[in-house]
């Protein structure tokens, strides 16, 4: 009797030391450590050099359509690059703002 009594007890304990282990809440990561997830997330996304290449080729293809001449397809590069390349500062800065956010929230362990 007294051994089957020492065994419930044990069970009861182990079942309670994981309802509390499992309960306890995780501690947030330090402010270094998220910003250094951040940087990398951003340093592999696409910046201005990747949107201006891409709004460069874009933009030249459409100032050709639309023109018909070399003058509009170097006109449309132009334009092309420049928009992109703030297009693509833009998206690197919110991807390093959301990664932070994200880490800094908990989210990422």
């Amino acid at each position: 009797m007294l051994r089957r009594r020492l065994n419930q007890n044990t069970w009861a304990v182990a079942v309670m030391a994981l309802v509390f282990i499992s309960g306890t809440p995780a501690h947030a990561q330090s402010a270094a450590d998220c910003a250094a997830r951040a940087d990398r997330a951003a340093r592999e996304s696409s910046g201005a050099l990747g949107g201006a290449v891409a709004g460069s080729a874009g933009g030249a293809l459409f100032g050709a359509i639309v023109s018909d001449s070399r003058k509009g397809a170097r006109r449309g590069a132009a334009l092309g690059a420049v928009v992109g390349g703030t297009s693509g500062a833009h998206h690197k800065d919110q991807v390093y703002k959301r990664v932070y956010d994200d880490c800094m929230a908990g989210r990422y362990r």
